[in-house]
């Protein structure tokens, strides 16, 4: 059997996997590879996506050179020009910035903004990318979002103004001497590219399934050791050694691709499921999992109030576990938002790391990852037994 750690180690030689890139097409081979090896029944989904080289930043201001970081997807420039800030709504929306740099900070930088065609974006959200967009500055510049992970404000390969992020320095900087020249050069491209889900099957006795599921995506420029090779990992030898088990439902097994910037991936995974989504009869997901300094946490989200009392009495044994409240910003969103009850493995205590270039292997540990394998093995078989007893 190969370990999670071993499987680890396989996806994190890829580098930073984000969707459309030489990495990512790497990754999916390598889960497609995987999955084939082990008997299962293999399909790819392939769709249409954005990629993105970014081949350097520069940007100076009064002359002098000082930090800047394009925005995963951001378009080409070369501007030199004055700044302009804001760091409300209503400070946005009391200005004129066609041909100036707008710096943006404050109120303005709480979360990143949500994509322009994410059905769940905010009022909020939308009168500003609305807003930005009208008033077309030169260039965007922001801090980093106050979130507890790192963050940029704009990730979107359908807004078309250049944007950057930049520290709290070069900020403070800019609103003290807004007169300073700003030159700002993002060597930067989109084009077209593909991305792929990989699924894998064993079918039951039953139509009834159970989906097991992991992102393999990434940020542009973190290799995702946590967010989310770890989860992955598990997915994988998970697969190695339940289906072997003598179970009444099916088993799937999603790679899901897409979960970092605009779940793409769930879409296509819904289209090409159909009328068989109502087959599903729970889902269990992987993401932010394997730190060394970071405490496995458990949830359950729309599940049967009989399993989910088994389930905490199961994790009882596990002292590393804790149980948290639910929480959305996952691939099992896509299940419980249309009724599917679903399990949730993450960490408490290491959200910093997610999508930061020091999420590499040297923050993981091997028994971390055996931890939750061990404990999903378990659930499974109960998860089975309780949902596979509902009728077809």
């Amino acid at each position: 059997m190969t370990s999670p750690w071993q499987h680890l180690q396989n996806l994190l030689a890829f580098g930073p996997r984000p969707i459309g890139s030489s990495g990512n097409q790497a990754a999916a081979d390598r889960i497609h590879e995987t999955f084939a090896s082990l008997g299962l029944e293999v399909e790819e989904q392939p769709y249409a996506c954005t990629g993105w080289e970014h081949a350097g930043t520069r940007l100076e201001v009064g002359g002098a050179s000082v930090t800047a970081e394009a925005n995963a997807f951001s378009p080409a420039c070369d501007v030199e020009a004055r700044v302009l800030t804001a760091g409300t709504i209503r400070e946005l929306e009391s200005i004129e910035a066609s041909s100036m740099i707008l710096l943006l900070y404050g109120d303005l930088i709480g979360s990143p903004l949500a994509p322009k065609s994410w059905f769940l974006k905010s009022e909020r959200d939308d009168r500003i990318i609305q807003r930005l967009e009208k008033i077309r500055p030169a260039a965007i510049l922001a801090l980093p979002t106050e979130t507890p992970y790192v963050g940029q404000l704009i990730e979107d390969w359908e807004f078309n103004l250049p944007s950057a992020t930049v520290p709290m320095g070069v900020a403070l900087s800019l609103i003290r001497d807004p007169d300073a020249p700003v030159h700002l050069t993002i060597r930067s491209r989109r084009m077209p590219a593909e991305a792929r889900n990989i699924v894998a099957r064993k079918p039951g006795p039953q139509r009834k399934r159970l989906v097991l599921c992991a992102h393999f995506d990434t940020k542009k420029d973190t290799p995702g050791a946590s967010d989310n090779a770890g989860g992955v990992a598990v997915l994988l030898a998970l697969a190695e050694t339940l289906p072997g088990l003598d179970l009444p439902v099916g088993l799937e097994f999603v790679a899901f691709n897409g979960e970092e910037y605009l779940p793409m991936g769930d879409e296509e995974y819904l289209r090409r499921a159909g009328k068989t989504f109502a087959t599903i009869a729970a889902c269990m997901n992987f993401d932010g999992i394997g730190t060394a300094l970071g405490s496995t946490s458990i949830t359950s989200i729309a599940m049967h109030e009989e399993v989910e009392t088994a389930l905490k009495a199961m994790t009882e044994k596990y002292r590393g576990v804790v149980w948290v409240s639910p929480w959305p910003e996952s691939n099992h969103s896509t299940f419980t938002m249309r009724g599917v009850p679903a399990i949730a493995f993450s960490a408490v205590g290491a959200r910093r790391l997610a999508h930061a270039r020091e999420d590499t292997l040297e923050v993981m540990h091997p028994e971390k990852l055996a931890e939750v394998t061990s404990l999903a093995s378990e659930i499974v078989p109960l998860l089975s037994e309780h949902l596979g007893a509902l009728a077809d």
